[in-house]
């Protein structure tokens, strides 16, 4: 597999996943996984391993020591793989629970870093005025599909 296409998997795990800071795992106090499915992915190559990737996944969350367990939505991104060899990303992901109420994050990976970070932007409901962020990773990918965990402070 070429670089570009698996900094491209890693990245759609991770923003597939969601969420944004980094405290230690200890720190956490909702934690759970974010299961993404590819809708659209257009890559516009600048030059050789210099590219850009726009991005487009559906999202269930999974998580029983929060109330984000079973939400449900989309997540959109960019993704950039720059000639170092490094990629970074970053988008939202916008999703609503059985009750209908909705939840939107931002999330956000560094150049060549495993774990990125997300914080809440906005909801309704029982997800309105949060404040809630985290870290996420991802821990499996084929391209298509992703898994990602993730943890975070929240209130």
């Amino acid at each position: 597999m070429n670089r570009r296409l698996k900094g491209f998997e890693s990245c759609i795990a991770a923003a597939a996943l969601l969420l944004c800071g980094a405290p230690l795992a200890l720190a956490d106090n909702c934690t759970g996984i974010d299961v993404l499915v590819t809708q659209t992915a257009e890559t516009t190559e600048l030059s050789k391993d210099h590219s850009i990737t726009i991005w487009k996944a559906y999202s269930v969350l999974s998580s029983p020591d929060s109330i984000y367990d079973n939400a449900t939505g989309e997540c959109s991104g960019v993704i950039l793989a720059t000639p170092d060899g490094k990629t970074q990303s970053m988008g939202y992901c916008a999703r609503r629970d059985k009750s209908g109420d909705t939840q939107s994050i931002s999330w956000h990976s560094a150049p060549g870093a495993d774990k990125g970070s997300w914080k809440a932007a906005g909801g309704s409901g029982k997800f309105a005025g949060k404040q809630d962020s985290g870290w996420f990773q991802n821990v499996a990918s084929d391209g298509k599909m992703s898994v990602s965990k993730w943890g975070g402070t929240c209130k």
